[in-house]
Order: structure tokens, then sequence, then C-alpha cells
């Protein structure tokens, strides 16, 4: 449309130069010295039209350009997340299902008893699979909702709060909390940072001996959270690829192999960083709150 307008304009400019030189040469016009003349002003007025419309067009064809990358780019990315969501819910939701089916039908037949175990089987698996969708969806999250992240949290506390919940449930390990008496304020989404430190928390429960320690430092531009099991630890070939979507080390491994691509996720959207240093050490750095 710019491009049609430019164009009507640098018409009607060219028409009222010709008038002009026309007018001026008109006495001229019937000698030939007249006539190159008058050819030489309509060279000149079109040699200058062109180099005026020409920057102008390229500006604005490159600021068209940014301007449909920044308009598009979120929906790109928001069709992307989609079809990929699509996709692990295809592929992860196939086995459960598959089992449901196979529970299923197996009972029709059996007693009272079996289809009684069935039920319990079949209430298991979808669970699971409502777990696995919630997970999913917490991955599809990918910009920060500013909305949600605005409340100062002390991290100290859900750290203490989780160690509560999940070690009453474990025995023969042994969880060494040291956290800061101030407290250790972030400004996020309450919800999503008690995901965070319950899945990394797990983790080390399912692969720890006896002992773990869990760290939190406030220090003066963020707060560390550091959780570390006396387990095996993760190979070096696999440290980085553990945050990966479904990945397992073992393929024994309880779980879906989701946790610590969330746990990833949330640090990123909170503005911080979740890394593996060392053997068997995450860490998790988050930008601290001024309260």
């Amino acid at each position: 449309m710019f491009l049609i307008v430019l164009a009507a304009l640098s018409g009607v400019a060219y028409l009222f130069f010709a008038r002009s030189a026309h007018e001026m040469l008109e006495p001229l016009l019937g000698l030939p010295e007249g006539q190159a003349a008058y050819a030489a002003a309509l060279r000149r007025t079109v040699g200058t039209i062109v180099l005026l419309d020409l920057p102008l067009a390229a500006i604005v064809g490159i600021a068209a350009y940014i301007l449909a990358r920044v308009s598009v780019g979120p929906l790109v990315q928001a069709r992307e997340r989609e079809e990929r969501f699509a996709a692990d819910a295809a592929h992860e939701l196939r086995t459960p299902l598959a089992t449901i089916a196979a529970v299923a039908q197996a009972a029709a037949t059996g007693d009272v008893d079996s289809r009684s175990r069935a039920l319990e089987e079949i209430t298991g698996v979808a669970l699971d699979a409502s777990a696995l969708l919630a997970d999913l969806l917490t991955l599809m999250r990918d910009a920060p909702d500013e909305a949600r992240l605005h409340e100062p949290v002390d991290l100290g506390a859900l750290i203490q709060a989780a160690v509560r919940d999940r070690t009453s449930q474990e025995a023969g390990v042994t969880v060494d909390v040291t956290t800061p008496h101030s407290g250790a304020y972030v400004v996020g989404d309450e919800r999503a940072l008690r995901q965070l430190v319950r899945n990394l928390l797990g983790n080390a429960l399912a692969h720890a001996r006896r002992r773990i320690a869990v760290t939190v430092d406030a220090q003066a531009r963020s707060i560390v959270l550091t959780i570390e099991d006396d387990g095996e630890g993760v190979p070096p070939e696999f440290r980085e690829r553990v945050f990966d979507r479904f990945f397992k080390a073992r393929p024994d491994s309880p779980g879906s192999g989701l946790g610590l691509a969330i746990c990833r996720h949330i640090a990123k959207r909170h503005g911080g960083t979740l890394t593996l240093e060392g053997r068997a050490r995450f860490v998790v750095r988050l930008p601290c709150a001024e309260v």
C-alpha cells in the first residue's frame, strides 16, 4: 500500500515538474536546443524522484519487516508450543490409555475382586496421566506471567515446608537444611516456586543413599538454593541432558522425566537459572526481592 501511494505521489510530482519545465522552455521547444534542454530537465526530475523514493521505500520496508516480526513472533511461538504440547501429550498418553483399555478388558470377564483391583489400577494410571498433563501445561507457559509474578515469597520457608512434607514419607534419609534467619525472599509465583523446590527435593530423595544437604543463601542480588544428595550422581555425559523433557539417565527411574525440565523452566520464568554443578548438586539462582 505504501509503495502504491508513493508511486502515485511520485507521478504527480513528475507531472508537476514536467509542466513547469514545459512552460519555462515553451518559447524554445521549436528548436533542437530547446527540446534537448526539456528532455534533460525531465531526466533530472526522474532521477531526483528516484533518489528520494528508494531510501523511503527501503526504510519503510525494513520498518514493516521488523514490525511484522515483532507482531507475529509471539503467535509463532504460541503455535510451536501448542504443536509441541500436542505431540508430547499424544506420545506420552498412549501408554496409560492402552493400559487402561487392557485392564478394563481383562476385568470384564473376571470376578468381583478382580474388577475391584482393576478399578484401583485404572484409577492410579488415570491420576498419573492427569499429573503428566499438568506437567506438560506447566512447560507450555513460556513467557513470564506478570499478573502472577508479583508477590514476595520466602524461598527458605518453602524449602522448610517441602522438607517436612517429603521426609515424613521417607525412611532412612536425613535432610540437613540451612536457611537464613531473616528469610530469603524472591518475587514470584508461590505455587510455581513450591513446585520447583518439591521437584528438586523429590529428585534428591529418589537418588540419595542416606543424606541430603539443602542450603538457602541470601546474597547481595540473588537467592541461591542448593540441593545435593549422596547418591551415585549424574554421569558426565548426561549432566546437561537431565534437563531435557522426558529424559531419564536410567530407564527404570521413577517419574515421567519432566521434573527437572519443569524446574529449569520455572527458574527461567522468574529470571533465574538452574544448573547441575558437580556430581549431584543442583543449584538454583533467583533474583532477590527488596523487602
